[in-house]
């Protein structure tokens, strides 16, 4: 079985009360800094500790009539603690709470992703190790081209989703900076040391330097990380689509006893979950653009990019959440048919040796250009006559005279194709 991600539900990371503890959190933290400085009483600060709660509603009321989200959340705060509350957002300005907190989510919803991502790669390593040397048609262009083994492409499978690891860990690392600098990132009403200290509270790092913003290339990047491993599952669904055609059925997505595929024909089992994720990875790519967009604010801050992140960065850590969970799931069930495999091996009647014969021609003396003229005459007889082209091969005099039959025989042997299979797998860590 796959294992599960332990931590918050990606849904649940996203919520108001979620983000708004996350700023209390970082408010209190903020007065601890400050209280260590000399500036907050011991008394105020204890009292902050303990009364200091919200309420959405409330916050959402006050928001109606302030139509600002900061300011309501803190005078709603304010009337739990009374006077001490006064010491509360001393020097900060609002994006120090709302930059410093995004960061926190999106580390929560980005170790949610990863550990999302261990989960596809598991399945695939699972099903990479099961057929490592079942025989199939590899393809180019769509059109058969030489023998691959299904184990190497969902070895294959297994490495791309490590790089896309490697991105997801090096987006949470860019993403893991808070700040807490003031109105124009100056610290000019607010020591460094808080802003350190709220940040190690928080497990971020302090940013270099910031306006009153952190800087969107940062978020910009994150949405990349996520755009790409999208990409990664639409490839992989793309081929799983493929390879369940009728005329292909290499491979099948799970059906269930009573699972329906089409109200008009009972005799459809459809790619759905594929088709799926390949759909869903175009929202992914869509929202990277506007995230890009973003990166270009005027001066030390605008407002432009708060309202287009409050939709894309929920909406895309949510459904590549999801994308990456179903993902796991249809590998880990995928119904593989090496039978079929073998069938579409055999139906180009040995075409897919061709190169064999030709790199066994020059071997043998005849130039390039001569061998393959030979061969591809062969091989084009094959094709519109259906005749073995081996056969065809040992027919031709010239051929004959150069290659024994014993040779011939190794030539069209599948394991010649197979030789470096145990190499590329100790490559990609299976």
């Amino acid at each position: 079985m796959i294992p599960r991600y332990t931590g918050p539900e990606m849904g649940a990371i996203w919520t108001d009360d979620n983000k708004f503890q996350t700023w209390l959190d970082i408010e209190i933290y903020a007065c601890e800094a400050m209280h260590k400085l000399g500036q907050i009483p011991a008394r105020d600060l204890a009292t902050i500790r303990a009364k200091s709660r919200f309420d959405v509603n409330r916050i959402n009321e006050i928001e109606a009539q302030v139509n600002h989200d900061v300011i309501a959340f803190l005078t709603n705060v304010a009337e739990y603690v009374g006077p001490a509350a006064r010491h509360m957002h001393r020097g900060l300005t609002s994006s120090d709470i709302l930059d410093t907190s995004l960061s926190v989510l999106m580390v929560q919803a980005i170790d949610r992703l990863i550990a999302d991502v261990k989960a596809v790669r598991k399945a695939a390593a699972a099903k990479a190790r099961r057929y490592k040397f079942t025989p199939m048609m590899g393809r180019s262009h769509g059109i058969h081209a030489e023998p691959i083994t299904f184990g190497l492409k969902m070895a294959l499978m297994y490495d791309e989703f490590g790089r896309g690891l490697h991105r997801l860990e090096a987006a949470r690392e860019t993403i893991r900076v808070g700040q807490l600098s003031g109105a124009v990132g100056t610290h000019a009403h607010l020591d460094p040391f808080v802003e350190k200290y709220v940040c190690a509270k928080l497990k971020l790092k302090p940013a270099a330097i910031s306006t009153q913003i952190l800087q969107r290339d940062r978020h910009a990047e994150y949405m990349a990380a996520l755009a790409l491993v999208g990409a990664s599952v639409e490839r992989w669904a793309q081929e799983f689509r493929h390879l369940q055609r009728t005329e292909v059925h290499e491979v099948e997505e799970f059906f269930g006893k009573k699972q329906k595929g089409s109200s008009a024909m009972p005799h459809k089992k459809n790619p759905i979950t594929g088709e799926k994720l390949c759909g869903l990875a175009r929202l992914l790519r869509g929202n990277l653009v506007a995230a890009v967009e973003n990166v270009a604010l005027w001066h030390e801050r605008d407002i432009s990019h708060s309202s287009v992140e409050r939709i894309i960065i929920p909406d895309s850590t949510i459904a590549l959440d999801h994308m990456l969970t179903q993902l796991a799931r249809l590998v880990e069930n995928l119904r593989v048919f090496p039978d079929r495999m073998a069938a579409n091996l055999q139906m180009t009647h040995g075409l897919v040796h061709s190169q064999q014969v030709l790199l066994l021609l020059t071997d043998r003396g005849i130039d390039r250009d001569t061998a393959y003229r030979l061969v591809q005459q062969h091989a084009l007889a094959s094709w519109e006559t259906g005749r073995n082209f081996k056969e065809l091969i040992a027919g031709d005099p010239v051929i004959r005279a150069r290659i024994k039959p014993e040779d011939l025989d190794q030539v069209f042997d599948l394991n010649i194709h197979f030789r470096d299979v145990n190499r590329t797998f100790k490559a990609v860590g299976l």
